[in-house]
């Protein structure tokens, strides 16, 4: 994707994309709630017919590239357009008219939230190495109508009751778009898990399976789901509540953006690990559960008999 290519997707489509739906429409304006910080007054703009945003609350607006800009903190163009790509493949180019745009409206419809069965969905995480019997207990299964056509897609639950959804062709949102933060019954923890998105979050618990089977201390501290870097500022307030934090941020710019307001928020006073070193030259958390997965496979093969736990021999350690 190109920046010409980029401009002339869709704002409303990008940002329902990420979860965000207009509050109301006055003519060619739609107006929501800002996704670039906390409102109870929608006072973001989209003109439908220029295909712009404003912000009234900061005083700034563009398209889409200084959208994205502000989403994931960096002015990286090429990095921006890769987020934007990612996020946008079921969103085409629009043509450019005077006319009103009727592209906003509902992308859920006669949604469904069921338990975790399909089994597509099922061998799509299996494909990325999650434990699949981690997978059910955390996340639950999407069924829906868009454009006339029934799908379904993993739905993984934040904490105003919308859900981060994706499958193999679609990453998106039932809004509202919020954080997960997941606590462990009993006495209040003092470690703080933070990941940017499930996937993650699901990749973590797995290893932490696989290299400590018999006690995995998978509820010894409790979690933050991002589900967007741009979400980080909303996590920073039930972060104070901490005396240690993790952080399994993402090997980019935007990952590192995201470690540096925390370490602002709380660097001199709390513990801020930045636990993306064990995975480095990764690009994140499951693309290095998907090596040691391959990895495994490769020795399994040579030798024919089951090898040690790669996340063993490789030093993981939580």
């Amino acid at each position: 994707m190109n920046i010409e290519t980029a401009k002339q997707i869709n704002l409303a489509d990008y940002l329902h994309s990420l979860g965000y739906s207009p509050v109301k429409q006055q003519g060619i304006n739609l107006w929501y709630k800002s996704p670039l910080r906390e409102e109870t007054e929608a006072s973001f703009k989209v003109n439908t017919e220029r295909n712009q945003w404003y912000d009234f609350g900061l005083g700034k607006g563009g398209g889409i590239i200084e959208l994205a800009a502000h989403l994931y903190a960096t002015d990286h163009v090429p990095y921006l357009l890769e987020r934007i790509a990612e996020q946008t493949p079921h969103v085409h180019p629009v043509s450019f008219s005077f006319g009103k745009q009727d592209s906003f409206g509902p992308s859920f419809q006669q949604l469904e939230i069921v338990p975790l069965s399909s089994p597509a969905l099922l061998s799509y995480l299996q494909g990325r190495g999650i434990n699949l019997e981690l997978a059910k207990r955390e996340c639950s299964e999407a069924r829906y109508t868009h454009n006339g056509k029934r799908y379904f897609a993993i739905a993984f639950p934040n904490g105003s009751g919308g859900f981060e959804v994706r499958n193999p062709y679609f990453k998106g949102c039932i809004a509202p778009k919020e954080i997960s933060h997941i606590r462990q019954s009993g006495k209040a923890r003092t470690a703080c898990y933070v990941f940017e998105g499930f996937m993650d979050y699901l990749s973590f618990l797995t290893l932490r399976q696989e290299s400590c089977p018999n006690y995995p201390e998978l509820d010894g501290q409790d979690y933050i789901v991002l589900n967007s870097v741009s979400n980080v500022n909303k996590a920073l307030y039930p972060l104070g509540n901490y005396e240690r934090i993790h952080c399994f941020f993402d090997n980019d710019h935007a990952g590192m953006e995201a470690l540096r307001q925390i370490r602002m928020e709380y660097g001199r006073d709390r513990y801020i690990r930045d636990a993306s070193q064990i995975y480095s030259g990764c690009k994140d958390l499951n693309e290095y559960l998907q090596k040691q997965v391959e990895r495994k496979r490769q020795l399994q093969s040579a030798k024919g008999v089951r090898s040690q736990s790669p996340e063993k021999k490789s030093g993981f350690r939580l």
